[in-house]
């Protein structure tokens, strides 16, 4: 039994979450062409459905934490268009005080930790928020995001284990891309069912069709159900697609056009407006009145991050320690 339904609203919701992820990356492409965004940057075109499916299925007392592909996750748990762009800028108005750049997108205040540039970092550190719930005797569950070459990491069996040893509330996710940082799962290993990882654990784990946000939606629900209930951890696999390459300096080289065209035909959020349209759940007013929204809320956090001030040079001394007067940091 659903604890969290799919409605109009849902799809309503899914519609303009999803195009807020794609235009704020596209428009986030153009200003690293422009060297307006420095550093790594790595988009998420063509996998919202993975991150859109599981919000609808979640509180936002959840906790979150991702890899560095993490934009579209800060935006879903609700941080601003403006203080992500910002961060990416190098602002001092960045949600990370400029100092984390694309790959360390973080709010506390929404519960998202990261945006971690270490493969598979992210996993331990999403087992210990979770321990760190079921500690305080919360009924919070804390989703852990990474790739499927992240999955090749030690760390992962080691968390995994500690997870299910102490039935922690955390839902693993593996977004499978199908091409890690370039090299294809068929390349990398001889069990390319990448959530079978979770039968040497015992951990409830499944396939999911991550380019549909209603199948992600339902595996997160029962995923989440099961970590409020005290059963532990899910170990879910989305299968999905980035239509760019790994980073801003990939040209995907590693595949063909045909099989990007494939992947296109179901992008999630066609899929999602022609439900919209078919149901009438809303007309193409509404459709049009949604994309002249997510335009002036990407434009209007360019504007934000153009306009912010640079930090100061002080800033490289703060946030360092937790003790303010640590004796070693010398000027």
């Amino acid at each position: 039994m659903s604890a969290v339904e799919i409605n109009k609203d849902t799809y309503l919701k899914w519609f303009e979450s999803m195009l807020l992820m794609r235009k704020f990356e596209e428009k986030t492409g153009q200003l690293y062409g422009q060297q307006k965004i420095r550093g790594f940057c790595h988009l998420y075109i063509g996998q919202e459905a993975v991150v859109a499916g599981a919000i609808s299925a979640l509180q936002p007392e959840d906790t979150m934490i991702t890899a560095y592909r993490d934009h579209a996750h800060a935006l879903a748990k609700g941080v601003s268009a403006n203080s992500i762009m910002a961060e990416m800028y190098g602002k001092a108005t960045g949600c990370s005080k400029g100092k984390g750049g694309s790959m360390h997108i973080f709010s506390k205040e929404h519960n998202f930790y990261g945006g971690h540039g270490i493969v598979g970092g992210q996993i331990p550190l999403g087992a210990g928020i979770a321990f760190a719930e079921k500690y305080k005797g919360t009924k919070n569950v804390n989703v852990c995001y990474m790739g499927d070459g992240a999955v090749r990491q030690g760390a992962l069996n080691e968390a995994f284990n500690m997870a299910m040893l102490w039935k922690l509330p955390v839902i693993f996710v593996c977004e499978n891309n199908g091409y890690a940082m370039g090299t294809s799962v068929e390349r990398t290993t001889n069990m390319t069912d990448i959530y079978k990882i979770g039968l040497g654990f015992d951990m409830p784990c499944a396939p999911v069709d991550g380019m549909d946000p209603v199948a992600v939606h339902n595996a997160m629900d029962e995923a989440a159900q099961r970590a409020r209930n005290g059963e532990g951890p899910t170990f879910l696999e989305m299968r999905t697609y980035r239509y760019r390459g790994h980073s801003m300096s990939d040209p995907a080289k590693y595949r063909t056009k045909d099989e990007l065209e494939e992947y296109k035909a179901k992008d999630p959020i066609e899929l999602v407006r022609e439900i919209i349209l078919k149901e009438k759940y809303a007309d193409e007013a509404w459709i049009e009145e949604i994309e002249t929204k997510v335009k002036q809320i990407v434009d209007e956090s360019v504007k934000f991050a153009e306009e912010s001030p640079w930090p100061e040079a002080a800033e490289l001394y703060a946030d360092i320690y937790v003790q303010q007067d640590y004796p070693y940091v010398l000027d």
